[in-house]
């Protein structure tokens, strides 16, 4: 009598398409670095998250792919980031920093079309980002779309509490 035995599969695959896991998380290193700050992916969930942060620069794409991408900030995580960004120091949230969370929404959907070029996830056309703010808004989801919601936290030593720490980049996709 044989036994079949499976063959090892990544974590990663498991949760998540390999190939937009592997696109995001780049593309969310490179835009942070471009920030002059650093987080490290803590969560990846293959359904839609629920955006803690108080700020979401939302873009939709088209190409092979349509949907929207968002990018969702706690109001501590976006005053650095933007800071970072335009190398200014933001004490609470502003008009310069709303617009700064739509250029890092900008920034990472930029790259995340560029790791994706070439893939069967490919898209060629980006919107002007939407920057929402503040919290318990709901996103209602089509059926048939992919997703990916990863969670990062920020390497801020100075933030107490979690919530303040963190940014999810979430991906809704529809294979066209």
């Amino acid at each position: 009598m044989s036994s079949a035995v499976a063959e090892p599969q990544s974590p990663l695959a498991a949760i998540a398409d390999t190939e937009l896991t592997k696109a995001t998380l780049t593309a969310v290193s490179n835009g942070l670095a471009m920030c002059e700050t650093k987080a490290k992916c803590v969560g990846l969930s293959a359904v839609p998250g629920n955006d803690s942060g108080i700020i979401t620069g939302l873009i939709g794409v088209h190409g092979r792919v349509s949907g929207f991408i968002t990018v969702n900030l706690s109001e501590r995580f976006a005053l650095r980031a933007v800071g970072g960004l335009c190398q200014e120091d933001f004490g609470q949230l502003t008009s310069q920093v709303v617009d700064g969370v739509g250029e890092i929404a900008n920034i990472v959907v930029g790259g995340i079309k560029s790791q994706l070029a070439g893939t069967p996830w490919g898209f060629t056309h980006i919107t002007v980002p939407s920057v929402i703010v503040g919290k318990g808004y709901h996103i209602a989801y089509a059926r048939g779309l992919s997703f990916l919601c990863a969670t990062f936290e920020n390497d801020d030593a100075e933030a107490v509490m979690l919530e303040d720490r963190l940014m999810q980049v979430s991906l809704s996709l529809l294979r066209l």
